[in-house]
Parts: C-alpha cells; structure tokens; sequence
C-alpha cells in the first residue's frame, strides 16, 4: 500500500507512517492513499474503522464528481489533471476525499498534479483543518486545469486564423483533438462545480467562514472554465464544418477539372479509336495527308470545347 500521512499541530505538519496516523493526537491528520486495491479496502475498514459505504466511495472504480454529506463528516469527489496520459473518454483522475473533524482521507488510483500542491501547503505550515485541505484541493484543481482550458481556447483562436483549403487535414487533426479534450473536460468540470457548492453549504463548525469562500470562489472557477469548454466545443464543431465544406469544395473543383479533361478527349478518343480499328477501306486512309488531317481536327475539336468551357465559366472557382 502506497501513500502518505502527515500530522498537523499549531501550522505545523510531521509526516508520520500510515499505520501510526489512525491514533495520532495532532489537531489534524491527513492520510492519502495511492491505490484502492485489497490492501487500501483492508486498512480503512480494520485500521482506521470506517463505514463500509466510506469505503466504498473511497474505492470506487469509476466515481464522478461529487459531494455528499455523512454525519458528522463529508464525501468529496473532485477531477483534476494526472501526470499520466489517460484515456481520451476519462482524461481527469480522481481523488476521493473523507472529511470529518480532526481527520482526512483522500484516495487516488492515479497520480494526481494537484496532490503534490497540497503536499507542499501542509508542508509550509497553510494547512490547519479539514476545511484549509479541502480548499487546497479545490484550488490546486483549478489552478492547475484553468491554463490548460485556455490552452484549447488558444489552439483553436490559431486553427480559426490558420483556415486555408491546403491544410484542411492538419487543421482537422488539430480541431478533432481540441474538441475531444473539450468535451472530456466538461463532462466533469461541470458537476465538480455542483460539488463544490453544495460543500461550501454543508453545514459543520469543521468548515470556516474562509473555506466556504475560498470554495464558492473555486466554484466559479470551474463554471467559468465549464462555459468556455462550450463555447470551444461550439466554435470547434463550426470550424470542423467549414474545414469539411472546404474539403469537398477541393473535391467538387477536382472533379470538375477531372470532368473537362474528360470531355476534351472523349471526342479525340473516339476519332483516334476509330482510325485504329485494324479493317480495311477506312476514308482517306491510304492518302498521304490522311496523318496530319486527323491531328488537326482532333486539335480544332479540343480547342472547341476548351473555347466552350470557357465562355460558360467552367474554369472559374
């Protein structure tokens, strides 16, 4: 089993092994699991003598934000970016928190960017409740996402900018990829807001005056960055169409130059083919300027029909 555990006493954090933080006496004792396997499901239930739906929600193999509030305490589950590449349908990890006065246990499956934050806070002595880990979770989360988000806004502000018929698969490839992250993070960006509203409300003497503040700002961060992940979902799929439209406006003026060559040499085919046919008594065949007659009419055809599609605006795009 892998983790950490620290005690916080007076703004001041002692990491203390796993087994020894269940009967620690600082004022708050944080323990954080890396894993939910066997081992984790074991140490919860017989160690630190949680309730089975506890750890249940803890453990959880697939979890999407939210808040709960249990007795005295409260289930938290937030999404944030992980060190690791994740699957394009689940792009966020999770770290699922229990809180109650004096103690907090957060679970991760994967490594999470926002938990080494928080580490340094209780380490630097900001940490002093349950309410001040929570925040810190909630902000890191942010903080962490919120360039990233405007990262996609400015990846397709460039492909908008960059909208040119010669590089409408580079473009589409770049605007595909934007409008996946979009939608994958929305799709828990959207309920982490719902959470952290309804924790900011919960009722508790464990959670303070700043933290609900701190946790309605954090709030409003992720619905800030929920808005902009649809307007960047919106504006990506109109991007994709124009890209598309391009692309078969390409294919229709291909096409076209296809069709014209076509018509050109469908006479000449004919004419040449004609006069290729291996019998006898063909008209002028046997006369000298029989060669040059056929290569002149077949010219003027050509250029007949060239003449044609030009006054009709054929060539035109």
């Amino acid at each position: 089993m892998t983790g950490f555990a620290y005690g916080i006493d007076s703004g001041k954090a002692e990491a203390i092994p796993i087994r020894e933080a269940v009967d620690a006496k600082a004022r708050l004792v944080w323990v954080h699991l890396e894993t939910n396997d066997a081992v984790a499901q074991r140490w919860l239930r017989d160690s630190a003598h949680l309730a089975d739906y506890v750890i249940d929600a803890l453990t959880a193999a697939e979890t999407r934000p939210r808040c709960e509030a249990v007795g005295e305490g409260a289930f938290l589950n937030l999404r944030g970016r992980s060190s690791q590449p994740l699957d394009g349908s689940d792009m966020l990890a999770s770290v699922r928190i229990w809180a109650v006065k004096g103690r907090v246990y957060s679970v991760t499956r994967r490594p999470l960017l926002a938990v080494d934050t928080v580490r340094k806070e209780v380490e630097g002595g900001t940490i002093a409740d349950p309410g001040d880990l929570i925040t810190a979770f909630a902000t890191a989360i942010t903080n962490d996402l919120d360039p990233d988000v405007a990262g996609l806004g400015d990846e397709l502000d460039s492909c908008e900018e960059q909208l040119d018929e010669h590089r409408v698969f580079q473009l589409r490839r770049t605007v595909s990829r934007v409008r996946v992250a979009a939608i994958g993070y929305r799709r828990f960006l959207s309920p982490q807001r719902a959470a952290l509203e309804k924790l900011a409300a919960l009722p508790g003497d464990w959670l303070g005056d700043d933290d609900r503040l701190h946790l309605s700002a954090a709030a409003d961060r992720a619905a800030r960055m929920a808005e902009e992940l649809e307007s960047i979902r919106e504006r990506a799929a109109l991007v994709h169409e124009t890209l598309t439209d391009m692309r078969a406006e390409q294919i229709d003026n291909r096409a076209l130059v296809i069709s014209i060559v076509a018509m050109v040499f469908l006479p000449l085919t004919f004419i040449t083919g004609l006069y290729g046919m291996n019998v006898k008594n063909l008209p002028y065949a046997e006369e000298p300027w029989a060669f040059d007659a056929i290569l002149g009419t077949c010219a003027l055809i050509a250029a007949g029909i060239v003449i044609y599609f030009v006054q009709k605006h054929w060539f035109r795009r």
